[in-house]
């Protein structure tokens, strides 16, 4: 996969949108680190393209979430903890 910065990304965008074709994906980056992708679509893939970068995000999302439970031990919470901590702020939302 190539690396295009954002300086090449501005000087010289006609090169990297031809080249994209033949590449597919794109790396760009800022100070040495990522920051987008560039993917070739066209119009007959474009949705297709569109749902599959969602779906990877979502994905993260779910992961990264999961993480962030492990690390602060809300991932052994029983179902009736987790009830109990809802109806805990309920209570204090009708007050």
């Amino acid at each position: 996969m190539r690396f295009v910065s954002v300086r090449d990304l501005r000087g010289k965008s006609a090169d990297i949108w031809r080249d994209l074709r033949d590449e597919r994906e794109m790396v760009v980056t800022s100070n040495g680190r990522p920051v987008a992708i560039l993917a070739a679509v066209n119009e007959s893939n474009l949705e297709e393209s569109l749902r599959a970068f969602r779906r990877a995000r979502a994905i993260d999302a779910v992961v990264s979430l999961q993480r962030k439970s492990v690390e602060s031990g809300t991932d052994t919470l029983t179902s009736a903890d987790i009830e109990a901590e809802i109806a805990a702020v309920r209570e204090k939302r009708t007050r």
